[in-house]
């Protein structure tokens, strides 16, 4: 069950018509804001100024009084009462989730529906990491575009590609290090080193690219494989043999 057993962290803040709450996520510290009760706030203001304004006109003491009847005025209030913080957290609580493993409780941003955890204890954690990049990465192109500067940030891109090629990936969590690094300083597992690629003509490194840098011949890259079985991926995200992700 992932309804939230407790509320988050949260604090109280008036705008000038009310006191309210603000619930933060324990992940990412995301806002959720409940309504202040405006009807009352407003209703008790008016009394209050014409009560204030009734109690100057007694001599010695009105304005003491009057002053702290007006001091209890909402607008200036920074606290909730019990009843008031529970009214409060029901408004926001069905935007929160409790995860059962970390006992965190997250906004929806911060939330794997499908396995029921938070998504940094969610077991498709690296693909939720890759859909987010992948979602960025959009996002990122189309400012660039919208700015002109698409071909840079392809440029990039595959600059970034051709370096991962070039480094140790672990076998077990799928984490990179430098070439020669026999295991993962993440999980301990052995790393798999970069296969170089060279050009059958020149002997040139060619990396991924479909041509040699050196002298120009085309080079028939090798089909991918699964790091586990062998199997070829054929473009696939998961070995279609194992179900082991590529990459």
């Amino acid at each position: 069950m992932d309804t939230p057993t407790r509320m988050p962290r949260y604090d109280v803040r008036n705008d000038g018509v009310g006191p309210y709450a603000v619930f933060y996520c324990d992940k990412c510290d995301r806002e959720f804001r409940s309504q202040p009760d405006v009807k009352a706030t407003v209703t008790k203001s008016v009394g209050r100024a014409a009560m204030g304004g009734l109690l100057r006109n007694i001599p010695l003491v009105g304005n003491a009084v009057a002053n702290h009847v007006e001091d209890e005025d909402p607008r200036n209030v920074y606290t909730l009462t019990p009843a008031q913080l529970e009214s409060a957290w029901k408004q926001c609580e069905q935007y929160f989730h409790e995860c059962p493993t970390c006992r965190m409780i997250v906004c929806p941003s911060d939330w794997d529906t499908q396995a029921g955890t938070c998504t940094e204890d969610s077991p498709r954690k690296e693909e939720i990491a890759e859909a987010q990049a992948q979602q960025a990465a959009g996002v990122l192109k189309g400012i660039a575009g919208a700015f002109g500067l698409g071909e840079v940030v392809r440029t990039a891109t595959e600059a970034a590609k051709q370096a991962n090629t070039q480094m140790a990936r672990c076998t077990k969590c799928g984490a990179l290090a430098p070439a020669g690094t026999k295991f993962c300083t993440e999980c301990g597992a052995a790393m798999q080193q970069p296969t170089v690629a060279k050009c059958p003509k020149c002997g040139a490194e060619v990396g991924t690219a479909k041509f040699c840098p050196e002298c120009g011949t085309k080079i028939e890259q090798a089909p991918a494989k699964c790091k586990n079985c062998g199997a070829e991926l054929k473009g696939a995200k998961f070995c279609p043999e194992c179900g082991t992700k590529a990459g």
